[in-house]
């Protein structure tokens, strides 16, 4: 049997339900996180809770429970499912109600959702290195909210997938942004370039792990915006994000990126990654 959350309570999956004028279904008015678990624990659970409260509070809806009670039932969650590595998906919305644009009245309590999954690590990818497209980004302008409204996102990943490709790599105008689910950074001369934390990405928790890093390990790294033509003549680029981990892009658009195969300082960022999560989580297996 697989065990999910609903409005806080464990229960089956083939029985849980959620009803049809849910404002998540109806408007995609909520947020979400997806958490990365290795070894049956949590990967940065704090700092995707944390972002997970501050989406809420951009969308100016108030969460039901505290960070104390998501991670006790969370970690309920993975044992009951006995998940290994995987990940944990949460979903809040602002509640059942009549449909209408605006909020309804108070006493409408959001709607609370959870569930594991087996995912394992895309070690084969993150070895050999991925290729991407180009895609203009069209999205709302406040991607910094991890909101449900990803419809955006979709599209551009579905062209890359029709086009072979694992991302697509999103651009306003001339300005890269991120990819359709991960942040991409540029490397140029050893130093790492990737887009400041503003409404125009998300500011991924595995982008902020590896700045991390880079701080501890006196890597160079910068956060400021850069073009089309910098990402197409940088000497390696990356894409990061829960899932991914530390990503080599090998080729946009068919155009070789450097030498063609993951770089020097990507390859040093996977090795500094992998042992962050050996440190919260144990050995990876």
């Amino acid at each position: 049997m697989e065990f999910v959350i609903v409005d806080g309570r464990l229960t089956d999956r083939a029985s849980a339900k959620v009803d049809i004028e849910d404002r998540g279904y109806q408007f995609g008015d909520g947020v979400y996180e997806v958490i990365r678990v290795y070894n049956g624990k949590m990967f940065t659970g704090k700092e995707h809770l944390n972002r997970l409260e501050e989406s809420a509070k951009k969308i100016r809806m108030e969460l039901p429970y505290s960070q104390e009670q998501l991670v006790e039932m969370t970690e309920n969650l993975i044992a009951r499912n006995e998940l290994g590595t995987g990940i944990v998906y949460m979903q809040f919305t602002r509640g059942t109600s009549p449909r209408n644009h605006v909020f309804p009245a108070s006493g409408v309590s959001p709607t609370f959702v959870a569930y594991t999954r087996k995912v394992t690590r895309p070690e084969e990818s993150m070895e050999a290195g991925v290729q991407a497209i180009l895609d203009e980004d069209i999205r709302w302008l406040r991607c910094d909210i991890k909101s449900l409204n990803l419809l955006g996102n979709l599209l551009s990943k579905q062209k890359a997938a029709e086009a072979g490709c694992f991302e697509a790599i999103l651009h306003r105008g001339q300005t890269v942004t991120e990819g359709s689910h991960s942040n991409i950074s540029i490397v140029k001369d050893g130093v790492i370039i990737t887009h400041p934390a503003d409404n125009h990405i998300l500011n991924g928790i595995t982008r902020q792990k590896f700045l991390e890093i880079c701080g501890n390990e006196k890597m160079g790294y910068e956060e400021k915006a850069y073009t089309v033509e910098d990402l197409l003549s940088a000497d390696e680029v990356f894409s990061s994000g829960t899932t991914v981990e530390v990503m080599p892009i090998i080729k946009i658009e068919g155009q070789q990126v450097g030498n063609g195969k993951p770089g020097p300082v990507t390859r040093r960022l996977q090795e500094l990654f992998k042992a962050e999560i050996e440190a919260q989580c144990g050995p990876i297996q």
